[in-house]
C-alpha cells in the first residue's frame, strides 16, 4: 500500500478546490494534508484531515491574510519533508506544486490553473499602476520561481481544456484532463445525481418546481464578475439570490436594488434548497472549470453563462443552458430574454451532470498512479 500525502496552497476558505480535496480524502483517507497556513474557523471542512502547516502558521495575520507573505510561499513549500511518502498529490493554483520530493516519490500536480495573479489574471490583479510598479520585483521573482517549480512534478493533471491550454502556454508542459467531481453529501444531492433517475422521475419532478428567482453561487471577488449580474438584474428588475461572501460583498450590496437578495455562506444542505428552487444559475465569470455549473445541472437546472473557460465544456448550448458572448450588460440581457422564451428538459441537465461524478474522477486519477 502506497503512503500518500496531499498538498494545498492554504486552508482558510471554502470553494471548488476544497471539494476536490474532500474527494481525495475519500480515496486516500489516511493521507495528511500539508499547507502553508490553516484557519480552523474558516475551514471547518478540513477537520477530517491531519493538517500539517508550514512555518508561516506562526506569522502575524498569516492565517487570514496570506497574501502578505506571497514572497515567502516558495520557501514555505520547499521546507516540507516528504521522504516518508510514495505518492504526493498537490492540488494548487499557486505555490504548492513547488514541493521537493525524492526521485522515487511520484508527485502528481492537479492544476487548478497556473498561478492566476502571475499569468492569465495579472492585468486584473494589478490594475492600479502604482501597485503594479511597486510589486514588479516580487512578481518577476515569483514568475521565475513558478516556471521552475512547475517542472518538478512527475505528472500534471488539468481540471479542464482551458487549464490544459494555459499549462502549455505558461509552463510548456503537457497534461491530462481529469474533471473535478461534483458531490454534495446529502440525500437530496444523491437523488439528483444518482443512477436511478428514471425510477425517481416523479419525485425529481416535484423537487424541480421553481419559485421564479435566479441564482448566483460564487465567491464575491472581482474576477467572478458578479457586479455584471447585479447591474443587469437591477435594470430588468428580476429576482436574484446571491450565495457567497468575499471582498466585493459590500460594494455589490450597495449596488443592488430590492429584487436582489444576499444569502451569505450556506451549508450544503441549505444550498440544495436554493438550487432546487431557482429557475436557472447565472454564471457571469470566466472560470477555470466552474463546479457550480454542474451542481445546478445535477438538479435539472439550466445555466446562463459567459461563453468562456470551463463553462463551454460543461454546458450543452440550448439543451442545458444558454451562453452569452461578451461580459457586458447587453449580452447578458439578451441571454436572459432568450432563456425566458425557451423550455428546458430537466433530465438533459441531470444526465449531463452525471458525466462528472466522483467515480469517474476516482477511476481516472487511480489510472495515473
Amino acid at each position: 500500500m502506497k503512503k500518500v500525502a496531499l498538498v494545498y496552497d492554504r486552508v482558510n476558505k471554502w470553494g471548488g478546490a476544497e471539494r476536490v480535496l474532500l474527494a481525495l480524502h475519500q480515496i486516500f483517507p489516511d493521507a495528511p494534508l500539508y499547507t502553508s497556513v490553516y484557519h480552523p474557523k474558516k475551514a471547518e471542512w478540513a477537520k477530517v484531515f491531519d493538517v500539517r502547516t508550514s512555518f508561516l502558521q506562526k506569522f502575524p495575520l498569516a492565517k487570514s491574510h496570506h497574501e502578505l507573505y506571497a514572497a515567502l510561499m516558495p520557501l514555505a513549500f520547499e521546507s516540507f519533508d516528504f521522504d516518508e511518502f510514495d505518492l504526493v498529490i498537490s492540488v494548487t493554483s499557486e505555490a504548492a506544486k513547488g514541493i521537493i520530493t525524492k526521485p522515487e516519490t511520484l508527485h502528481i500536480y492537479y492544476c487548478l490553473t497556473p498561478t492566476r495573479y502571475l499569468w492569465s489574471g495579472y492585468e486584473d490583479y494589478f490594475k492600479n499602476p502604482i501597485l503594479k510598479f511597486l510589486s514588479y520585483p516580487i512578481v518577476a521573482y515569483l514568475r521565475t520561481w513558478d516556471k521552475i517549480s512547475a517542472q518538478r512534478p512527475d505528472k500534471i493533471i488539468a481540471i479542464s481544456k482551458e487549464v490544459k491550454t494555459r499549462i502549455k502556454k505558461y509552463y510548456n508542459r503537457d497534461s491530462e484532463i481529469i474533471y473535478p467531481p461534483i458531490e454534495i453529501a446529502t440525500s437530496d444531492w444523491q437523488l439528483a445525481t444518482g443512477k436511478n433517475v428514471k425510477k425517481n422521475k416523479e419525485l425529481i419532478a416535484n423537487q424541480l418546481a421553481a419559485s421564479g428567482y435566479f441564482l448566483v453561487v460564487s465567491r464575491l471577488v472581482p474576477y467572478k464578475k458578479i457586479d455584471l449580474a447585479v447591474k443587469v438584474f437591477n435594470k430588468l428588475n428580476l429576482p436574484l439570490k446571491i450565495v457567497g461572501k468575499g471582498s466585493e460583498e459590500n460594494k455589490l450590496r450597495d449596488m443592488a436594488n430590492e429584487s436582489i437578495e444576499f444569502l451569505g455562506h450556506l451549508t450544503d444542505k441549505e444550498l440544495v434548497k436554493y438550487y432546487k428552487g431557482c429557475q436557472a444559475l447565472v454564471f457571469p465569470g470566466k472560470e477555470d472549470f466552474g463546479l457550480t455549473i454542474l451542481e445546478a445541472q445535477s438538479f435539472g437546472k439550466p445555466v446562463i453563462a459567459f461563453a468562456g473557460g470551463g463553462a463551454v465544456e460543461t454546458i450543452i448550448e440550448g439543451k442545458t443552458g444558454i451562453f452569452f458572448d461578451s461580459q457586458n450588460q447587453k449580452s447578458l440581457e439578451e441571454a436572459l430574454r432568450k432563456f425566458m422564451k425557451k423550455k428546458f428538459n430537466p433530465s438533459d441537465s441531470i444526465e449531463n451532470a452525471r458525466k462528472f461524478g466522483f467515480e469517474e474522477f476516482k477511476n481516472k486519477l487511480l489510472s495515473n498512479i
